[in-house]
């Protein structure tokens, strides 16, 4: 089967599970890893395992851009800008994971089909991954209100990245509770749980939905059914529990465990990421292979 050559920015442990997990797909092949730190343990995991490595950035990898065909930036808001600038003049797609939020906010069980084509896409945030799939799947019964989620993870999982963007965190996943799920109104809130050993991942969704309380099994279907659909791509997601309903309230409790390909089980927060991230890749491969066999 023909695969997409796949390159990623970004040489840390988030672009590190991501290498492991394009090096198992079906439409992507793990081509190049482009760094900044020539010590760093992604590049040197990289560079036994075979692939191509650039320790001097973007502007290394663009002396050799026909080494990937699709780009993952697994590196920081403000580098991204940069890159997503140098990444469109040479036409390449690109995956962001960064809160940058420069092209459209996209979750693989929702939208990803109206996306394919952009240049650009935003992952959201691990919250914005786990729950805005719950929301929508909500919203496709009635419509949504007010929707809370809180997402919950292990002190442990949070790098310096993670807590110097809670702010961004918040207002992203909240946009995306409303411009992707579908709620009139959406808020998020993180807990960064310092427990030892470390928890897993888990994620409250809390929507007011006029009309819910009358049509339980029909929005638990629904549920049941997007939690399937993320499962194809994140086998670590499940339901803790049943829907609870109160009145025109419901309440969805969610769980992600890692799959542990480089990042332990508990960083449920940071392999939702990743997941989501090589499942769009894929799609985007899909496109393209099949664009340039009809040409």
């Amino acid at each position: 089967m023909k695969k997409l050559k796949a390159g990623i920015i970004g040489s840390g442990n988030i672009g590190t599970d991501l290498m492991m997990k394009v090096e198992s797909s079906q439409f992507l092949e793990m081509s190049a890893m482009i760094g900044i730190d020539p010590n760093s343990d992604g590049l040197r995991h990289a560079k036994k395992r075979g692939h191509s490595i650039f320790d001097n950035g973007i502007d290394g990898f663009l002396e050799e851009s026909n080494l990937a065909d699709i780009l993952f930036d697994a590196t920081s808001a403000k580098a991204h800008y940069y890159h997503a600038q140098s990444l469109e003049k040479i036409q390449k797609q690109v995956i962001d994971l960064t809160p940058a939020a420069i092209g459209p906010f996209v979750v693989p069980t929702v939208n990803l089909e109206e996306h394919v084509t952009k240049s650009n896409i935003n992952m959201i945030t691990c919250g914005g991954q786990a729950t805005i799939p719950i929301v929508h799947a909500i919203n496709s019964v009635c419509q949504v209100d007010y929707a809370e989620i809180v997402a919950t993870i292990a002190s442990e999982s949070a790098g310096p990245g993670t807590r110097a963007n809670i702010d961004e965190f918040t207002y992203t996943t909240a946009q995306g509770i409303e411009k992707v799920g579908g709620a009139k109104k959406g808020k998020a809130i993180i807990i960064l749980n310092p427990a030892d050993p470390p928890i897993i991942m888990r994620d409250t969704v809390q929507c007011i939905a006029p009309g819910a309380n009358e049509r339980q099994d029909e929005l638990i279907e629904a549920i049941q059914k997007r939690v399937r659909q993320v499962q194809n791509y994140v086998p670590g997601y499940t339901l803790r529990t049943n829907p609870i309903f109160d009145g025109d309230q419901i309440t969805v409790f969610i769980e992600v465990k890692g799959a542990a390909d480089y990042l332990p089980s508990y960083a449920g927060n940071l392999d939702i990421m990743t997941a989501s991230a090589v499942k769009v890749g894929e799609e985007l491969a899909k496109h393209q292979l099949s664009f340039s066999e009809n040409l």
